[in-house]
This record gives C-alpha cells, sequence and structure tokens, in this order.
C-alpha cells in the first residue's frame, strides 16, 4: 500500500467550500471558485495568491483560466472576465435566469449551461450572446466542444461543423449535440434513464463519452447520434471521467474508479481503497490522481492498479485536481487550496503501447494540464 504524501502549502484565504480548481495554459497560474463568492488567481511557483477577483454577488460555481484572462461563473446567474494581471473585472456576461453550471472558452467563443435549461455561446470580446440553445428539459450541466478542424470536411456535413459542435449533458437524463453556427440541435444521445454528471470527449473518433446517476457510462458517435457502447460495472452514479491513451477512468459514488478500453467497452480494472465516492480523476505521466468524498487524495500506478499514495489533510470533499511539474493541487469543500509533494513517486515501467493514429484528448471543460517544471517547493 501506498504511503503518506507531503504537504508543501496549505491555502486557506478562502472564507468557504472551493467549488473548481483551473491551471493556466502555460502552468503559471490556478484560478480558484469559491462558494464565499470570489475567485483567487495563486502563482504555482511560489503557491502565494497574486489576486483576489470579487464581484460576483453569489457564490461561484466553475472557472477556466487562459494566460491572459480569468473566467468565472456563479449562482447569480452571471459569468465574469478578469485581467490575470489586475485582477479588474472586464467583461459581465448577462442573459441567463439561473444559476450559470459551467463555463468552457475556446476559439474566441464562451459557452455556458445553467439551471435555466439553456446553453448559450457568447463573443467573448463583445459580451453579447450569439446563440441560445434550447431543447433540454431540465437544467444544462455539463459542457464540451469540438472545433471545426477537430470535424470531418465532407461536402454533407460542411454548413453543420462550420461553427464547430457543442456538446452538453443535462439532469434530463439525455445529451445534445448542438450546431454553433446556427445553434440547431444536431442530435439527441437517448439511453440514459438518470441525469447525465459528465461528459468528455475522444476528439479523433468523434466520440462522446456519458456518464450518469444510472451507473452507466455510454459512448455515443456525435454526427450520427448512434449509440456505441454501455458500460455497465458500477454501482453507483458517475460523478466524473478522464480520457487518456485510449483509456476511460471513470469515478463513482460506489467509491471505485474503473478503467475501460475506449474503443471496446472492456473492463480493464477496478481501483479501489476509496471510503467515500470518487469525486475528481486526473491522469498525468502514468499515474492516476483520485480525489473523493472521504477527503483524501490517492495516487495509483494508471497500468497496475497499485496505490503509491496517499495524500492526507482535507477535512470535507476534494472537489477538483490538477498537476504541475512534480507538484499535485488540490481544491477542497473545507476551503483549503493543499499543495503535495510528487516527488519520490514511482514512475511507471515502460511498456508496449496500442497504435492510434492520434492522442486522444480529454477536453472535459477545457481545463488543460502543463508539463514544464514549477520552481521547486520544499516540504513543511
Amino acid at each position: 500500500m501506498g504511503g503518506n504524501g507531503s504537504a508543501l502549502r496549505v491555502c486557506a484565504d478562502h472564507r468557504g467550500g472551493i467549488n473548481w480548481l483551473s491551471l493556466s495554459p502555460d502552468g503559471q497560474r490556478l484560478l480558484t471558485g469559491s462558494e464565499d463568492g470570489t475567485a483567487r488567481l495563486w502563482s504555482t511557483a511560489d503557491g502565494q495568491c497574486c489576486a483576489i477577483l470579487q464581484g460576483h454577488e453569489s457564490y461561484v460555481t466553475f472557472c477556466q483560466l487562459e494566460n491572459a484572462a480569468a473566467f468565472t461563473c456563479s449562482a447569480d446567474s452571471t459569468i465574469r472576465r478578469w485581467d490575470v494581471l489586475t485582477g479588474q473585472c472586464l467583461q459581465v456576461y448577462r442573459g441567463h435566469t439561473s444559476i450559470v453550471n459551467r463555463i468552457l472558452v475556446a476559439n474566441d467563443l464562451l459557452f455556458s449551461s445553467s439551471y435555466d435549461r439553456t446553453a448559450r455561446v457568447w463573443a467573448v470580446d463583445k459580451g453579447q450572446v450569439s446563440q441560445e440553445l434550447r431543447g433540454h428539459r431540465n437544467c444544462v450541466l455539463t459542457l464540451a466542444y469540438l472545433t471545426p478542424e477537430d470535424l470531418p470536411s465532407a461536402p454533407c456535413l460542411e454548413e453543420a461543423v462550420a461553427g464547430g459542435l457543442l456538446v452538453t449533458g443535462s439532469t434530463d437524463g439525455t445529451a445534445k449535440v448542438w450546431q454553433v453556427a446556427n445553434g440547431r440541435c444536431h442530435q439527441t444521445l437517448r439511453g440514459h434513464t438518470g441525469a447525465v454528471l459528465c461528459l468528455v470527449l475522444d476528439v479523433p473518433s468523434h466520440t462522446a463519452f456519458t456518464g450518469s446517476t444510472d451507473a452507466t457510462i455510454r459512448a455515443w458517435d456525435i454526427l450520427s447520434g448512434e449509440q456505441l457502447q454501455v458500460f455497465r460495472e458500477h454501482q453507483g452514479s458517475i460523478i466524473c471521467l478522464e480520457l487518456a491513451d485510449q483509456l476511460l477512468f471513470s469515478g463513482s459514488a460506489d467509491r471505485t474508479v474503473k478503467c475501460w478500453l475506449a474503443g471496446s467497452g472492456e473492463h480493464v480494472r477496478t481501483f479501489p481503497a476509496h471510503r467515500h465516492s470518487v469525486s475528481a480523476l486526473r491522469c498525468h505521466a502514468g499515474t492516476l490522481f483520485t480525489g473523493s468524498g472521504d477527503a483524501c487524495a490517492r495516487a495509483f500506478d494508471a497500468q497496475s492498479g497499485e496505490l503509491q499514495r496517499v495524500f492526507r489533510g482535507h477535512t470535507f470533499v476534494i472537489n477538483c485536481l490538477q498537476v504541475h511539474g512534480q507538484v499535485l493541487y488540490t481544491a477542497s469543500h473545507d476551503g483549503t487550496l493543499r499543495l503535495w509533494d510528487l516527488r519520490g513517486l514511482r514512475s511507471p515501467l515502460a511498456q508496449p503501447r496500442r497504435p492510434a493514429a492520434k492522442r486522444s484528448l480529454s477536453r472535459l471543460f477545457s481545463n488543460k494540464v502543463a508539463c514544464a517544471d514549477p520552481a521547486p517547493l520544499q516540504p513543511t
């Protein structure tokens, strides 16, 4: 069994639980969004808070950090864009009529999902809605986006994919595929018997994987709407999904993570050891990191399933994980951001990989993991 991880720093500046954690593409900053109504920017070089983003009138549900701008959404029904250097609010996006659950920024577009049963497409710079996507019968939770460059250039699809495709998951039990250019529903993905809680895309194959409270994961061809596979080994709701190297990892309320072959749906292995629901996943450099309702993060060898390390210190559920260089960042509903030393974590043995035309990328919420090493931090 794995040993305990060493804490480098505990950042307890927030006065409420942290709902999300985002890492900038260049790896220089982190962004946390909290129940206290603020977001905070942190330096990955020294773990210090470098800006407080204040202005929301209710709790921050989600955030995304780009190199030059930070984006937050809130239960106050708005989205905000912030300057990462000054901490000033640059834009307020108004239009949703209920809690904004998720946002995603890509290709100079901002996508959002809400309890008001809509998803919306915004022009980032203008702050105006360009498309209002209506059709779900209950709140829209999760988002994923394929750019036009990710999609086939067949003449029959040219109009449909001109602006890319947005995939949304809802508590109405469906996922929908939307044509971003014109706002039309391209496909409705029906099959789940419970809310769709999470979603990831395999870009090269144009496949969406959806996880639901019905304890199944389903694979879909997003162009045709065809259901390709049903993954049925879990005994509880599917809370989070992660896709890496043609392996799909699923975290569940049944206290396990399962690994599947993404192409066939074959169950490869189960990662036990959690004492509560698995609430967060991150696969990085051959290691699977998990966060749980038992307030612990864990590191597993992604190939063998061996538990390598347990990170103890949080007092409530871990909502999000990020990895940068030799540091693991965990954000919890206990209000703290914790930094953990990954040095000495055993690297997995080199094993032959299955050939693949392109590397599969998880675009879940568009949170990117950078690989550059930060300045070394020393354990406290």
